[in-house]
């Protein structure tokens, strides 16, 4: 394995959403993320584009089996972490609670992924994204004028303030194991996450200048120079030229000579300065707005489709998308100079790796085929 998490060990109880993506993060960091499936899904067909799953070796294990505790508990004696998104008392119930897989290994990383949190009145109940982000006030504000809070994907809830934080506290929690060598639980929870993607709009806030009403602030499509515009041939783009400098050339470079938009900031003025730029914008395609504006300092993107997005030059060069075990996919992200991160395996197959991981783990040949013929273990 290569990156800079090679040597570490992850055992990820299978699941959906966050979880997943934290694992993901993990194993394309050099982690060897282990994932535990379900026995009963060895049966299932080989995963197709399965993305988030990309990185893993799996086992499969019937967790209802007596012996299962045991063996997972084996498992982890060889794991630097653990990964989970049940809700909360599932693991518990299952004879693999927090407190029982640290007293076998004092190290262990216990990392928790869950909407609401382990606590609270809110801990049991079921929820997905938009659920989250709205009770930790990140939804209300997203939107235009006049218009109700729009669902930003489930990029806030699931992926931003979920699995990014999970995989941030474990990465955390790891470094801080090896200092004191203990190990602890990482709760992570999406209205947690999601409430903290949202200091600095609170921050806004208190400085009195964030308003209440949606669609009417700097960074919210209130502002003529911050949107999103339509073109001639019905794409789009964004533009985002705040400071005064940019504007200005904004301004020079798209045309934007009326006196409406002399008073950058005037709000009151914000309205028709709108109306005036999709105007404007209307007038040429987005493939010659880009001939005009593309590689200037006028904060201005196409906005690309998620076909169009891997094929721009600038991606290209980069290398933001590959062609991963035949498929076209986000690289893993961020870089590193020295221990370069890079897609290992493609997702596996429930149980296909039941019993190389088993081997790797310090099981015998006997042990193996016993746990096999059991049905403790199963294999794809």
């Amino acid at each position: 394995m290569s990156g800079p998490l090679s040597g570490y060990r992850v055992v990820e109880f299978a699941g959906i959403g966050p979880g997943p993506f934290a694992a993901m993060m993990l194993a394309d960091m050099g982690a060897d993320v282990v994932r535990l499936d379900r026995a009963s899904s060895v049966e299932a067909p080989a995963p197709t584009y399965d993305f988030v799953g990309r990185g893993r070796r799996s086992i499969a294990v019937d967790l209802k089996h007596p012996e299962a505790v045991d063996l997972v508990l084996t498992l982890l004696e060889n794991a630097h972490g653990l990964i989970e998104g049940f809700r909360p008392g599932v693991m518990e119930r299952l004879g693999l609670g927090p407190d029982v897989c640290l007293a076998r290994k004092e190290s262990l990383v216990y990392g928790r992924m869950t909407g609401w949190g382990q606590d609270g009145p809110y801990a049991k109940v079921a929820g997905h994204d938009i659920n989250y982000i709205a009770l930790a006030g990140a939804l209300e504000p997203i939107g235009r004028a006049g218009q109700a809070p729009t669902p930003p994907l489930n990029l806030v809830g699931d992926y931003g303030g979920g699995g990014l934080m999970l995989a941030f506290g474990m990465v955390c929690a790891l470094l801080e194991a090896e200092k004191s060598g203990r190990g602890q639980v990482v709760d992570a929870a999406m209205v947690d996450g999601a409430a903290l993607l949202m200091t600095v709009f609170h921050q806004m806030s208190a400085q009195g200048t964030w308003r209440p009403e949606r669609g009417t602030n700097l960074i919210d499509s209130g502002a003529p120079f911050y949107d999103v515009y339509e073109c001639a041939d019905h794409t789009y783009v964004a533009l985002g030229a705040i400071e005064p400098q940019f504007y200005a050339l904004l301004r020079k470079l798209a045309g934007l000579s009326d006196s409406v938009f002399d008073d950058q900031m005037d709000r009151d003025r914000w309205p028709e300065a709108k109306t005036r730029v999709a105007e404007v914008i209307k007038t040429k395609t987005r493939d010659e707005w880009c001939a005009l504006l593309e590689h200037t300092d006028a904060c201005f993107a196409p906005v690309l489709s998620l076909a169009e997005a891997p094929k721009h030059p600038h991606h290209v060069a980069r290398g933001t998308f590959a062609d991963i075990f035949g498929a076209v996919q986000p690289a893993p992200a961020p870089r590193f100079s020295r221990t370069d991160a890079r897609v290992e395996r493609p997702a596996p197959r429930p149980g296909e790796h039941s019993v190389e991981v088993l081997t790797a783990f310090g099981f015998s040949k006997e042990d193996v085929a016993a746990l096999l013929a059991a049905g403790v273990v199963a294999s794809s």
